[in-house]
């Protein structure tokens, strides 16, 4: 089992907690990972952590396989959405489920923006509500260099899509590996990164407009575009919790860390967590990605 880092639920939530005696009250639990490369996680222990984490709604990033990889993995009780890059072993988001997705979208941007295996939306029927949920892979970019050019489009069209995803459905959730950290708390050495990809003020500003700027009086309750940063508001003013280690040197012993994978929420969504946690492995020799998935609870 991976040492789970659970951030406590504010007691002022209203949100009925999971396994409430209210019969009216359905939890949904959403996990989202960068998985490296899914053949490769499994191999390593992904399917003992999912088999014991009785997840709803997987989100996956860098699936570098086929649909058929991923069907073979998960096996037939999940229903399976892949977009995958269209560079072959490249990028690639999925969104597995326990229920059948109404429908899903994969556009992203203007027509000749290439967004493929970097974003998926769709629709799932929960309770009588329905929730959004997008699946997504920022590219992690390189100062000076096209990759940078290609992360700004597509924070760019990110920013043009979540006033409709909101419009669309007050109970949305974009989350995945968006390459930024927002914040100080979100880097161990963050003095050393301001002018690497991930943390450049540029990437940050981004990330004000969404969930508002540090400094906002409504920062994470209705600043910028109203959007809640799930992992923030749980955990408080504190560093990470982290969800992405180097493999190299003792990034991961020492928690030298980045927490640059999200849960993006609307406000009534965001209203409802009840459990916040990012489940980092025991041990360094028991990763088998080097992100942790990030599970959340919903009251519906």
């Amino acid at each position: 089992m991976p040492s789970a880092a659970t951030i406590a639920p504010d007691p002022a939530s209203s949100a009925a907690p999971a396994g409430s005696s209210d019969s009216a009250t359905t939890r949904l639990r959403i996990a989202s990972v960068n998985v490296n490369g899914v053949r490769a996680a499994y191999r390593k222990g992904m399917a003992e952590w999912l088999a014991d984490r009785d997840v709803d709604i997987l989100a996956l990033q860098e699936v570098r396989a086929s649909t058929e990889d991923l069907e073979g993995l998960l096996g037939p009780e999940w229903s399976i959405l892949h977009d995958a890059a269209t560079a072959k072993g490249r990028a690639g988001v999925a969104l597995a489920s326990r229920s059948t997705a109404a429908i899903h979208r994969v556009e992203l941007g203007a027509t000749e923006f290439d967004s493929a295996g970097r974003w998926l939306e769709a629709d799932y029927e929960v309770n009588g509500k329905l929730i959004t949920v997008v699946s997504t892979y920022v590219h992690s970019g390189e100062v000076d260099t096209p990759k940078q050019v290609e992360k700004f489009k597509f924070l760019d069209a990110m920013l043009e899509r979540l006033p409709a995803l909101a419009a669309h459905s007050d109970r949305a959730v974009v989350l995945g590996d968006l390459n930024v950290g927002h914040r100080r708390f979100d880097i161990k050495n963050w003095r050393g990164n301001v002018k690497r990809a991930g943390f450049l003020p540029e990437e940050r500003a981004y990330f004000d407009r969404i969930v508002g700027a540090e400094d906002a009086p409504d920062y994470n309750a209705g600043a910028g575009l109203g959007w809640v940063d799930v992992g923030r508001r749980w955990a408080g003013e504190v560093d990470g919790p982290f969800t992405w280690w180097s493999w190299r040197g003792q990034a991961f012993d020492n928690d030298t860390g980045w927490r640059i994978d999200y849960q993006l929420a609307t406000p009534a969504l965001a209203a409802s967590v009840t459990e916040y946690a990012v489940d980092r492995a025991a041990a360094y020799d028991r990763r088998w990605s080097d992100h942790s998935p990030v599970v959340v609870d919903y009251a519906l």
